[in-house]
This record gives structure tokens, C-alpha cells and sequence, in this order.
């Protein structure tokens, strides 16, 4: 069997939902299998060599397709799908996967779009249950509904398989040895109109970091007052190597984008640590960010739901514990 998963980058390393997704795909494959990245990026020297190379092979891919800047720059989500879509042709796969992130879904739901399968999203498990009554295959899932409120077990009629992986749906896990890897410079053949739609980055100015694949969230709630007091939670991210995410009603009031938004209207997140402030914890919230591995919460109200979630709390007003908390970080060297 093979599968084909795309691999975004965080930095110039693979982000940590993608190899969520690669650890997934891996088990999909099974022993014997064939395991291929799909990597957007600038390949490195010597030549041969692909983004997050080392980190591939470790996790088990064999073969990597590496599109670099010079054929296709920036995010284009059609143009990503028109390349999925031509790579499950070449290599014959038998499933295509991503992580389930902004990126992630958008582009599979093209792919769906361009070859006329079904897609299914934010897989928990999935496993090839022989052909279907119309002789595609078929795959028995099991995927999250309701922000991973419910499990729906479901059969997915489709050659190849097309699906997003939950982000919390398995940890990260290299593979027993590290593969031989093989990387493919490939040239994509888009379709006018496939460029149409088309984002661009500046490094500086997005850090490689997004609210999806962060090691460590800083969130902000009601409690932190108005869009001045983000400051020193923005301060507080940047030392922990972070970034800065908010509940539903801080978006509501128009403080912070949509963008940054933790919870089941939101974004799902998976850090090392999530820092929440003065956030009170609605169940929509939570379900947002129940999979972080360690919840530390700072709230002046000892009664908050965000308490009964955490690992540690802090009762206090955050305006004096987080700066507090920022300085014996910059005490101890800037970093924590």
C-alpha cells in the first residue's frame, strides 16, 4: 500500500501536526508499505537534499516530492491539490492524507473537488476494509464530529482514500529506523486558473509559528480587559517561543482577529503548553483545547470551569502574575 501525505513546513522543519499526520499515515501503510511526503519549499544542497530531510526519513518516508519556490511560490491551494492530485496518479497511492489544519483541509477539499471523490475529515483512525458495492475501495474510518465532542464510525467508498487527520489524533512517533530517503524535484503541471488564488509570506514577518502547530499557546480572555492588554501576553509568547490565541469572546468584541481563535469555532490546538488568562472556560473553549498536554490556568475567579481542566492555576489578577512571569524569564536569560 501507499500513501501519499502532505507535509507543511514550520520554519524550515515540518510542522508538529504534520507529523502527527505522518505518524497516522504510517500506521495506514503498515508494514511493507510505502509512506511519501508532499512537501511545498526550497530543497536544499546538496542537491538531493529535501526541507526537513532527516525528519522525514526518521518518521518513515521513503519518498519525498519536493516543489520548490522557483515552480509554484506561495500558498495556492488549488495549485497544492492539482499537485496532490497528479502525485496520486504517479505513485499509484492508495490514500491521500494532511493534517487537519487551515491549510490542510482547504487543499483536500480541492483535491475532492478536482477528482470528484469524497473527502473525509479530521480522521482519528482509518483502515482499508476491502472493495466496496461499486468496486471502489473502501475504508472503514472513525472521524471526529461536533469538535471531537463525537466519534462517527463510518465506511469511505473511494480510490484513492482522501482525508484529513484530526490534530490530536495521535501523537508524534518517529518510526522504529529511519528510512531511506529518496527526494523527487518535481515540476507541476497547473491548469490556468490554478494560480489564481494565491497567498505569500514574508519569514519575518510569520515566524514559521501558527496557532495549529505551536508548542506553547499564551490564550486571552475576557478578563484581560481590552486590546491594550495583549502586550504583555504577546511579550510572554515571544519569550516561551509561542504564540497568542483567545476565546470566542475577545473576537466578538473585535480585540483580536478570528485567526486566533481557540475553541470549537475556532482553531483546534495540541501545544506542549497552554498558558490560559483570564479566560473562564465555556465547553465550546475547551473543546478547542483539551488536547493540550499540559493547562495552566490564571484567573482572578477561583470558581472559573477553566480550573477544573487545568493542571495548575494561578488565582490572581494576570495583569500582575504575567508580568511578574515575564520578568523572571528575562531574569533567567529571555528564554524559558
Amino acid at each position: 500500500m501507499t500513501v501519499l501525505c502532505l507535509v507543511e513546513l514550520d520554519g524550515t522543519g515540518a510542522a508538529d501536526a504534520s507529523l502527527r499526520a505522518l505518524t497516522f499515515a504510517r500506521d495506514v501503510a503498515g508494514p511493507g508499505g510505502q509512506l511519501a511526503a508532499v512537501v511545498f519549499g526550497e530543497a536544499g544542497a546538496p542537491a538531493g537534499e529535501a526541507p526537513a530531510g532527516e525528519t522525514l526519513a526518521a518518521y518513515g518516508v521513503t519518498d519525498a516530492y519536493v516543489t520548490e519556490p522557483a515552480q509554484l511560490a506561495g500558498y495556492a491551494p488549488l495549485a497544492w491539490a492539482r499537485v496532490l492530485a497528479g502525485l496520486a496518479g504517479q505513485t499509484g497511492a492508495d490514500a491521500v492524507l494532511a493534517a487537519g489544519t487551515d491549510r490542510g483541509s482547504e487543499v483536500m477539499a480541492h483535491l475532492g473537488a478536482l477528482t470528484g471523490l469524497p473527502m473525509a475529515a479530521n480522521c482519528v483512525s482509518a483502515a482499508r476494509s476491502g472493495p466496496g458495492p461499486d468496486g471502489a475501495g473502501a475504508w472503514q474510518i472513525v472521524r471526529q464530529r461536533w469538535a471531537g465532542l463525537l466519534l462517527e464510525d463510518a465506511v469511505l467508498e473511494s480510490s484513492p482514500a482522501l482525508a484529513t487527520v484530526a490534530t490530536d489524533a495521535v501523537a508524534p512517533v518517529p518510526a522504529d529506523a529511519p528510512a531511506a530517503l529518496t527526494v523527487h524535484a518535481h515540476q507541476p503541471e497547473l491548469a490556468d486558473g490554478d494560480l489564481a488564488v494565491r497567498a505569500t509570506e514574508s519569514a519575518t514577518r510569520s515566524g514559521g509559528v501558527s496557532l495549529a502547530t505551536a508548542r506553547v499557546v499564551v490564550g486571552g480572555g475576557r478578563g484581560v480587559g481590552g486590546p491594550d492588554g495583549f502586550a504583555p501576553l504577546e511579550e510572554l509568547a515571544a519569550l516561551l517561543g509561542g504564540v497568542v490565541g483567545v476565546s470566542r469572546v475577545v473576537t466578538s468584541e473585535g480585540w483580536r482577529p478570528h485567526k486566533q481563535q481557540v475553541g470549537q469555532t475556532g482553531t483546534k490546538i495540541t501545544p506542549e503548553l497552554y498558558l490560559a488568562c483570564g479566560i473562564s472556560g465555556a465547553i465550546q473553549h475547551i473543546a478547542g483545547c483539551a488536547s493540550a498536554k499540559h493547562i495552566v490556568a490564571v484567573n482572578s475567579d477561583a470558581a472559573a470551569p477553566i480550573l477544573n481542566h487545568a493542571e495548575y492555576a494561578v488565582i490572581g489578577d494576570l495583569h500582575k502574575v504575567i508580568p511578574a512571569l515575564v520578568a523572571a524569564i528575562k531574569a533567567r536569560g529571555g528564554s524559558a
